[in-house]
């Protein structure tokens, strides 16, 4: 069975979302049988560049919400048609795939206007005669047979130009608007799950919201700009009462929570995600915390994902090789031009746009010459028909996480000829650059703190990315038997909930 089939057999027998809504309900109802409901709800929303969780802290309990049907995980996924219908999360990646496999991207030209010349005559009136109105065209990019549009990792755009606007076929949208469907979506799973939790369940109209450390993006004062347009979208969404709170400290303190019965305590916590690496140093005595320093850059996930497509696979599809072809007098060869494929490769979310002639010809021309790199080029022309590049990287990450706990683990991309064995020696080689960016990180922190690292007494690593093995080596050697790993995907959604229902966080001037 090849991998696009098993992701299809997988979603096809995945709960419905009533189901999946009516066994979280059951599992809290047991859970709070003995306790009796409560009137009092925190609730937290950790909206991320990769995946977005939500969770709902009661006084006592953490309970997680369910965006998808079976986990609390959400891709923070976007896509919207041609008519403006909109889906979200894991929907709206797989309509992206299905409306763009095998479909042929034609560009053609932007109207910009109208322009009319003289003849240079002057007429009867006394004026310039004018000549027939010719249209002014711009550069070739309106794709007309393109079904929707999907935005992946809009976080990364909050830190830019607050006016910024995205052209989505006709219209222009601002960033909220790309972001609002989202939160509405995680809106109404917590109001789904709110009844088996609150003995009067209200609107969920407040909501503690977290953010990185630094936000990435090109404004000279991007945190505040995003933190605005995060406000805005929230509030489109009906979270009116929002109280903002640093990702990392909540990652803390989901952990501190969980682990009451340590006193006098001074505590690293590492949040390396799918977009940024943030950190945050506290003293805590039992369940009181005073934050000492914090510091983020934009280093996660998805970037090492691209450096495993760029130096694992570039080789197979045709980087580096060759390209003869017959010139007006004599055989022309140079090395086939892949630099101009290469970013589209990278960015699944509009590597369909590889699908036109200008890119597929070469390609074309290339196969025929049967030689042995022509192989090669037949698996990048397959990618770009069959629109692979979303299946590429599922399977880059598997292989990421199988790589985690083994010491090697095969790549097997079925649809594209590709099986070969990768050491965990050869992908930390490859991530050498994000290890060293890492360490420097921890480096900043410790200064920002005026500590060392023996005055750390644990070091509580979450996020994706931490689950790498010489991430944790890293942690391991400068802070020996003081690391330990604290729910990785859905800590600072749980902390953000604790948060809220203790009234921390800050609450953005009007």
């Amino acid at each position: 069975m090849s991998k696009l089939e098993e992701l299809s057999s997988q979603i096809e027998f995945e709960l419905t979302a009533s189901e999946a809504t009516a066994q979280v309900k059951a599992d809290v109802r047991e859970s709070l049988a003995k306790k009796g409901k409560h009137n009092r709800i925190g609730i937290g929303i950790d909206f991320g560049t990769s995946n977005s969780a939500a969770a709902l802290f009661d006084g006592e309990n953490i309970h997680l919400v369910h965006l998808e049907n079976h986990t609390a995980v959400m891709p923070s996924a976007t896509y919207i048609d041609r008519d403006y219908q909109i889906k979200t999360g894991q929907d709206a990646i797989n309509q992206y795939i299905e409306s763009n496999t095998g479909r042929t991207v034609e560009l053609s030209a932007e109207v910009l206007g109208e322009g009319r010349t003289t003849t240079g005559q002057i007429g009867d009136a006394g004026l310039p005669e004018e000549a027939s109105t010719q249209k002014i065209y711009g550069q070739a990019i309106v794709d007309s047979g393109q079904q929707g549009r999907l935005f992946r990792g809009i976080k990364r755009l909050l830190g830019n130009e607050p006016g910024q606007r995205i052209m989505v076929f006709e219209r222009a949208f601002r960033i909220v608007a790309l972001i609002t469907p989202l939160l509405l979506r995680i809106r109404r799973s917590i109001i789904q799950l709110l009844p088996a939790i609150v003995e009067t369940p209200l609107e969920p109209n407040h909501a503690c919201i977290g953010h990185p450390v630094n936000f990435e993006g090109s404004g000279g004062e991007r945190n505040e700009a995003a933190l605005k347009l995060l406000a805005e979208a929230y509030g489109y969404a009906e979270f009116r009462e929002q109280r903002f709170y640093p990702e990392p400290i909540a990652a803390a303190l989901s952990y501190v929570h969980a682990h009451p019965q340590a006193q006098e305590q001074t505590l690293l916590a590492v949040d390396f995600g799918g977009g940024t690496l943030d950190l945050c140093i506290l003293r805590r005595s039992g369940t009181d915390f005073t934050v000492i320093a914090t510091h983020g850059v934009g280093l996660g996930g998805d970037h090492i994902d691209q450096l495993m497509f760029k130096h694992l696979l570039f080789p197979l599809l045709g980087k580096g090789e060759r390209w003869k072809r017959a010139g007006e007098d004599r055989e022309i060869e140079t090395l086939f031009p892949f630099e101009d494929y290469e970013e589209l490769l990278l960015n699944w979310t509009v590597s369909y746009m590889l699908n036109q002639n200008k890119f597929t010809t070469p390609l074309m021309q290339r196969i025929q010459s049967e030689d042995e790199a022509s192989i090669k080029f037949r698996r990048l022309y397959d990618l770009i028909k069959h629109n692979y590049c979303y299946l590429v990287f599922q399977c880059l990450k598997e292989l990421k996480a199988e790589l985690s706990s083994e010491p090697e683990a095969l790549l097997d991309i079925p649809e594209l000829d590709i099986e070969f064995m990768v050491t965990r020696e050869t992908f930390e080689n490859l991530i050498t650059d994000v290890l060293s960016r890492f360490e420097e990180a921890v480096t900043t922190v410790l200064k920002r703190a005026n500590m060392s690292a023996g005055d750390i007494q644990l070091v509580a690593r979450t996020g994706g990315s931490s689950l790498i093995p010489a991430i944790k080596n890293i942690l391991e050697a400068r802070f020996p038997d003081r690391v330990i790993e604290h729910d990785p995907f859905t800590s600072v959604a749980a902390g953000l909930a604790i948060a809220e229902y203790h009234g921390l966080g800050t609450q953005l001037s009007e």
